[in-house]
């Protein structure tokens, strides 16, 4: 699962959709401010997706480190007391 959330969140991979899109909508006649507003979308749509997984991924091994540290001050506060 990791590894298709990282492809998607890929700039890359939105891009190269944004480029289809706008090859497809070529061949077939579209206008050309139809291919440049949904090339547009896709592409803005793919930033919005890379900045909430990257974001979700910080926050958390944020919140395992804070998790590994409060578990060290207790083994280190259990050891202290002799128990």
């Amino acid at each position: 699962m990791k590894e298709v959330l990282r492809k998607l969140s890929s700039r890359k991979l939105w891009a190269a959709a944004a480029g289809i899109v706008a090859g497809l909508a070529m061949v077939f006649g579209l206008d050309e401010s139809v291919i440049t507003t949904t090339a547009g979308a896709v592409v803005s749509v793919a930033s919005v997706v890379t900045y909430i997984v990257t974001e979700g991924k910080v926050d958390a091994q944020s919140v395992k480190n804070a998790v590994k540290a409060v578990q060290e001050a207790t083994d280190t506060l259990v050891e202290a007391s002799g128990k």
